[in-house]
Parts: structure tokens; sequence; C-alpha cells
């Protein structure tokens, strides 16, 4: 039997890649006021930020309750009986510890493995691609955990915010808190280290800002996979992308707008590179 490969949406594995790779999506929620709406399923990214822009009303966000992973294992668990689940860090969430109390609570005889991947976005993205592609080849389920422990460290997220103001807002700042005070024309720059939002520069100019993104992808020798995200300028994602395509082949970059629930942290204007570097390097 295959093994299932199930992930949260903060993954941001959009819903051409999951079906095409046999990846389970189980979404987080984000709450206005006294409306709530399933991470990408019942409220799109563009409707999201949207509504973070011009709606008086500040979002919240929620980690999915057991409930929601324990109906997608019983589903899973008749058609396998391996489950792998990567689920973003739990620093963040505690979409973790909801996937991990949702194990004893299987109806069917079926071995379930949660790994907390330390990381959010594409950087999670990336390794439950690389775990799923290698489903496709067979691999089974401690074959699957292992890769998914050994990519953890070799994948690389960064972040280029257009402001910290959502972030510290929301509650996830991290070890960012020293630049909310910063020139609000600062573009600071976060990367995601041990599990939590931690800084790495800040840039006078957007362009700047660009630039940084770019360097930093050129200076890997060796990488298996690339990703770019933008929250609301896919613009800058076209041609960021272009531009690296002198480093790694365009056709292979995945491309993915930031959830509704990261973006509520990220704010309009975010946008991410994220390397898995190429084991061995």
């Amino acid at each position: 039997m295959t093994v299932k490969i199930v992930t949260d949406s903060l993954s941001d594995i959009t819903s051409d890649i999951a079906p095409e790779l046999g990846i389970t999506v189980v979404p987080l929620t984000v709450t206005f006021g006294k409306e709530s709406f399933l991470d990408r399923v019942t409220m799109t990214t563009d409707e999201f930020y949207y509504r973070l822009v011009h709606d008086a009303t500040w979002p919240i966000t929620t980690q999915p309750p057991p409930g929601d992973f324990i109906k997608v294992y019983n589903k899973l668990a008749e058609e396998t009986d391996e489950i792998l689940v990567v689920t973003l860090s739990s620093k963040l969430s505690g979409t973790y510890q909801s996937a991990l109390q949702a194990k004893s609570m299987v109806e069917k005889e079926c071995r379930i493995e949660v790994i907390d991947s330390l990381t959010v976005a594409m950087g999670l993205g990336l390794i439950v691609i690389t775990a799923a592609k290698a489903v496709q080849a067979g691999a089974n389920l401690d074959k699957v955990a292992d890769l998914v422990r050994r990519a953890m460290p070799r994948s690389h997220l960064i972040a280029l915010f257009d402001t910290l103001k959502y972030l510290a807002k929301g509650g996830r700042i991290g070890k960012a808190q020293g630049l909310v005070g910063a020139l609000l024309s600062v573009k600071p720059v976060l990367t995601v280290k041990d599990g939590e939002m931690s800084p790495l520069t800040r840039l006078r100019s957007r362009a700047a800002g660009m630039d940084y993104l770019y360097n930093f992808v050129a200076g890997f020798s060796h990488i298996e996979e690339l990703a770019v995200e933008h929250a609301t300028t896919p613009e800058d994602a076209d041609s960021l992308a272009e531009r690296l395509s002198s480093v790694f082949p365009k056709e292979r970059i995945y491309r993915s707008t930031i959830s509704p629930v990261v973006g509520t942290y990220a704010g309009p204007g975010a946008m991410t590179v994220t390397v898995l570097e190429a084991e061995g390097d």
C-alpha cells in the first residue's frame, strides 16, 4: 500500500499541485469578526488580501481542531495503513499538536507518523513535495519520514516584508521584535530559524529587497527545488522568477501565493523565496 501524505494549508501547496502528487491539505481558519473562512477553501487569497487591506476588522487565525485531522486520517486509512503528516512549525501554531492528538482517535489500524517541520510556507511546501515524489517512486513510511527529517535543515526560506506591522499585531514576531521600531520606510528581511521568525537584515527599498532575494538564491551552488511566493504582487514574483531562471530552470520554479493565514502576519506586499538545497552539499 502507498504511503499517504498529509500537510496543512500553511505549506502553500496549491490546489493544482496537491492532487497531482497525492497530498491531502488540511486547512487552517481565518476569521474576520463573526465570519470564519477555511484557508484557500472558502476564501481565496485575492479575497483575503482585499479584506486585510480594506476591512476595519483585524483577522485572527486558528489551527485545525483534532477532529479535522481525525476525518482525514479515517478517510485515508480506508486506502492505506501508513500515513505521514508534516505540519508547520509548532512554535508558530498549534496545528502540530492537533495532528498528534488525532492519531490516537483513528478507527482503523493505521500507522501515522507526525513530523513538526519547524518551518512554514514553501519552506514546508518543498519538504512535503519532496516526500510526495519519494512516495511516487515507491518509498515506504520509514524511508519518507527519514527523507523529511534530512530535508528540514536543507530548506531555506527568506521573506521580504513591506512592513512588520502585521507580524507585530498578530503576536508572531518572534526574534524580529527589535525591528519593529525601525523606520517605516525600511524593508525587513526575515527567515525561519529554530522554528520561529528571525531577522536577517533591513533594506532601504523594495528594489534592494528584490535584489537580496535574488542574491540569496544565487548563492547556492546545488538547488534541488526552488519556490517563489507573493502576497499581492504577482508581477514582482514574475520578474523575480524570470531573473532566477539564470540560476535554476524557470519551468521548475514552484509558484504560489502566501496563504491567508500566513498573510495575516506577513501583510500585503510580502515576497518569499525558498531553496531546498541538494543533499550532500
